[in-house]
């Protein structure tokens, strides 16, 4: 039997919209990115009947990426439902099988609009969406969260797969941005500290304030 979601998906932008919280991937934010040349599911959102009719009623889904392993819902279903490409980082291919899976090594381009990039770190995969439109905005899984305070920050919890590589992920996307190519971050959990706002602005900014040697020596949290 479904389960409904307590709320339905809320928007971001007149383009981009956040699903409540999914507990099959662990209080996982997904997100759905309106996009002329087919539209962008960005991980798994809870398979229920609210989020079903949202997606068909937005026109369905060209491509379902998942910015690493914990963010693998119910993937099979969706694929079924809409037909949809998966894409997914390399090294974590391998848990989808017997679907039809797209797989990258460094990036990969779903669109004009929209790439894939290979953060690892949080796990051996991670990867990040940037959707060029609205200032650049970044899909950040696990890779980057908000802090109590709304920061985006890297978190080392004791499943985190390789802590000096994600700082050196987030070095990478400090290079390859500015503060006119990334204005915004969608963080793909602890969204709740952001307040109501949905996502975190001036995220370029924010990146360049990360002390990085600093975070280097942090233990593992929870």
């Amino acid at each position: 039997m479904q389960h409904r979601s307590t709320k339905s998906p809320r928007p971001v932008s007149d383009t981009v919209f956040a699903f409540p919280p999914n507990r099959d991937t662990m209080g996982g934010t997904s997100y759905f990115i309106l996009e002329n040349s087919g539209n962008i599911l960005v991980d798994c959102p809870a398979w229920d009947a609210e989020n079903q009719e949202f997606l068909q009623e937005k026109g369905g889904i060209r491509w379902l990426f998942l910015t690493h392993r914990g963010a693998i819902g119910r993937v099979k279903e969706i694929q079924a439902a809409f037909g949809c490409e998966v894409l997914i980082q390399e090294q974590e291919a391998y848990l989808l099988p017997g679907l039809a899976v797209t797989s990258f090594q460094f990036e990969f381009i779903l669109s004009p609009s929209s790439q894939a990039i290979w953060t690892p770190g949080h796990t051996p995969g991670s990867a990040c969406l940037y959707h060029r439109e609205q200032g650049g905005i970044l899909f950040t899984g696990r890779h980057l969260l908000p802090n109590q305070q709304g920061e985006p920050v890297p978190l080392r919890i004791a499943k985190t797969f390789h802590w000096r590589r994600q700082l050196e992920s987030i070095g990478k996307l400090r290079d390859r941005f500015s503060a006119e190519t990334l204005q915004s971050i969608c963080p793909g959990a602890n969204t709740g500290f952001l307040r109501g706002q949905r996502k975190v602005d001036r995220a370029y900014e924010q990146l360049m304030q990360l002390d990085l040697e600093a975070l280097r020596e942090m233990k593992p949290g929870l």
